[in-house]
């Protein structure tokens, strides 16, 4: 080897283990995401100033909205995994399909699947759809960063073959002798820690007072980082490169994009919450 890399660290995938219960570091990514998500979500409900007036959603109310929106994440993501990323093999061993225990989730199913969550509650309880979109997407990162250092934990979704050039590269265990890019903690922290101080800053400069603006620019924020990080990111078995060297993960994230900059549009060219409720600011 022509110069040293950086051997991976000896994590263990299983954070508690007792008896026949077994709790992955991955599994708790997604429980402290929503959690610590609910809190930051619930912060922002409380600050009227934010919204032009008050939120257009209830504390009780996103209290319940945790668990469509829980649900929503963990189907639409099973989904997504096997519809985009390895129909054929889930096609031979159905049965696999359900035994989530063995990881296998896609961001982009997820994301669909808190759409359809958000959709679904906002009808049920009569609320504005945006805004409950702008209130999920502006504490999403907090999950989608622990959910890539869970990744880079458990050695998985590793980064391409890289050279000297790059003296942070990491030999994973499972992926040759090769070292690669430490791709995990790129994604971390251009869809975790980067998206969410953009959203942070935009709700500080009164982002949720335009319904919708937080929602279009997380997509499309959160599509330009993943076409970045897919760059560095090894190319999923068993999709690999879909058109010339565009990955899967590329190619879902452009119509992100284009939704992204549709809601953005929309937003700007509607009133704000406090032309709606004057005196309210």
């Amino acid at each position: 080897m022509p110069f040293l890399a950086i051997d991976f660290p000896a994590f263990n995938p299983v954070a508690v283990a007792i008896g026949p219960i077994v709790i992955r570091w991955y599994a708790l990514a997604y429980i402290a995401g929503i959690v610590i998500g609910w809190v930051y979500a619930r912060a922002l409900i409380k600050r009227e100033k934010l919204w032009g007036g008050p939120a257009p959603v209830s504390l009780i109310q996103f209290d319940d909205f945790i668990l469509w929106v829980t649900l929503g994440i963990i189907i639409g993501g099973r989904t997504g995994e096997v519809l985009f990323w390895n129909f054929p093999y889930y096609a031979a061993h159905p049965w696999e399909i359900f035994q989530l225990w063995n990881g296998g989730m896609s961001f982009h199913g997820g994301y669909l699947g808190c759409v359809v969550a958000v959709m679904a509650f906002a009808w049920a309880n009569r609320i504005s759809i945006l805004s409950l979109g702008d209130l999920t997407c502006a504490v999403a990162p907090i999950g989608i960063f622990l959910g890539r250092v869970a990744n880079f934990i458990n050695g998985e979704l590793w980064g391409r073959v890289t050279d000297a050039s790059v003296p942070w590269a990491v030999i994973f265990p499972h992926a040759g002798p090769q070292p690669r890019h430490p791709s995990q903690l790129y994604e971390a922290g251009l869809e975790g820690l980067l998206l969410f101080i953009v959203l942070a800053v935009m709700v500080r400069m009164g982002a949720l007072k335009r319904p919708g603006l937080i929602l279009g620019a997380f997509t499309i924020v959160y599509g330009c980082a993943r076409i970045v990080g897919e760059l560095f990111r090894e190319p999923d078995a068993p999709t690999g490169f879909v058109i010339g060297q565009i990955t899967m993960g590329q190619l879902l994230s452009v119509p992100m994009i284009a939704v992204g900059l549709v809601l953005i549009i929309r937003a700007w060219r509607q009133p704000d919450r406090t032309e709606l409720n004057p005196g309210k600011a």
